[in-house]
């Protein structure tokens, strides 16, 4: 594919190589990386989930409760994906404006209290206070790479791999403790408003980690910065279907797995526990796999190499959904934990921080508009053809083109 020639084939950056061995010099605007920070990072990664995951368990209790409809309930489940697409386009204009610091502490704050604002009243109220939390989600899902990029610069990979990976738990630790605490509070709003004591503990270690960082993202981010529009970026294109086609296969397979394995014979709980197992997966391969990947030149043989699998797990599940449902589980897991890659690639595809920012809010602002297209067009082809498998078909198709898509944003280039 022809690349824009103000786009460049930089150098292999050898920080990447020698994982430790440079000290992070330190720009006004750009938080000092440390341990500390590290724990910041890996709490704020915590709360980018609960908020999402938690409603599943309790939404059927939610619904009598409220005497809610079950279109209120599609609306409910609907909303965080057309907010992380929102939210995230404004993230690098907010970071822009009042630094990168404070921009993450707002968002974090905004988090707790739509955590809040969202249990105290009737179904209105819960729609709102989810639309007020997963915006404050959306916020930081977009910053936090800049942090990684800036912050860690000789650790993006084992970073962004940790990172991943505290946000994935975040969202199993959500679906799974979110019954318990029901239990121990005596009901559902305490249950769900419990997780906003998660984001004050985020949101005042983050305060102390980040304290002392300026009000710009980066350094005289206006003149290191391209300047330019990324939407006339071929490469920043790449990326931005790569994550979008990613986030579309996992929302489709979060929503409708359980769905298609019950109508295939397996039981209830039992597809509950596979869909868990997908997303447990991810959390060892996203520690291993984007450390690996960043030392190297480039990310397209890692991303390839996890598609294959989880391409041949929806094959399976197509063809023979109830002949060895684990064992397509387990190929689709391995191929959806190719997300902490699309975060890893967002990192590694900018020269600064600032581009990093807008990078990342264009990769995950269009992106996760495609992944809330991703379940309505599943459950639409569903209904059409009454079965499974032309919707598969467009799941297949789907995956060769993240593999596509993939392939090109793992090259050695920077927008």
């Amino acid at each position: 594919m022809r690349v824009d020639s103000r786009e460049s084939v930089a150098p292999f950056d050898e920080s990447l190589e020698l994982e430790g061995s440079i000290e992070t010099e330190w720009r006004p605007g750009v938080i000092t990386g440390g341990a500390l920070l590290g724990v910041a990072v890996i709490l704020v990664a915590l709360n980018l989930r609960p908020a999402i995951t938690s409603i599943g368990p309790m939404l059927g209790e939610m619904r009598d409760d409220l005497g809610a409809t079950a279109t209120w309930a599609g609306v409910l489940t609907t909303l965080p994906g057309l907010c992380f697409a929102a939210a995230g386009l404004a993230a690098p204009l907010l970071a822009r404006r009042f630094g990168i610091g404070a921009a993450i502490a707002s968002a974090l704050s905004v988090l707790a209290v739509g955590l809040v604002l969202r249990v105290i009243d009737g179904p209105y109220v819960v729609l709102g206070g989810t639309l007020v939390a997963t915006a404050g989600i959306a916020l930081a899902n977009v910053l936090i790479p800049v942090v990684i990029k800036d912050s860690f610069p000789a650790r993006v990979g084992m970073m962004t791999g940790v990172y991943t990976a505290a946000l994935q738990g975040g969202g199993a630790l959500g679906s799974a403790l979110t019954p318990p605490l029901e239990n121990a509070f005596g009901g559902w709003r305490q249950g769900l408003g419990a997780w906003s004591v998660l984001a004050v503990l985020a949101l005042l270690v983050w305060i102390l980690a980040a304290r002392g960082a300026g009000r710009a993202p980066v350094a005289e981010a206006g003149k290191q910065g391209s300047g330019r529009s990324l939407l006339r970026s071929p490469l920043a294109w790449m990326v931005t279907l790569f994550f979008g086609t990613q986030a579309f296969l996992a929302y489709v397979v979060m929503g409708w797995l359980p769905e298609v394995m019950i109508d295939a014979g397996v039981s209830k709980g039992d597809s509950g526990l596979l869909l868990g197992l997908i997303s447990l997966i991810a959390v060892p391969i996203s520690l291993v796999v984007a450390p690996m990947a960043a030392r190297h030149k480039s990310q397209s043989p890692w991303i390839v190499g996890l598609g294959v699998p989880g391409f041949v797990g929806m094959v399976g599940m197509m063809v023979a959904p109830a002949a060895s449902p684990l064992l397509w589980c387990l190929l689709i897991g391995l191929g959806m934990s190719v997300f902490s890659l699309a975060l890893t690639v967002i990192a590694l595809r900018a020269r600064t921080g600032e581009d990093t920012a807008r990078l990342s809010g264009m990769a995950q602002g269009i992106g996760y508009l495609m992944a809330a297209v991703g379940p309505f067009l599943f459950g639409l082809l569903h209904d059409l053809t009454h079965g499974w498998t032309v919707p598969w078909i467009m799941m297949l198709a789907v995956f060769a083109a993240q593999m596509t898509f993939g392939a090109f944003a793992g090259r050695r280039r920077f927008v």
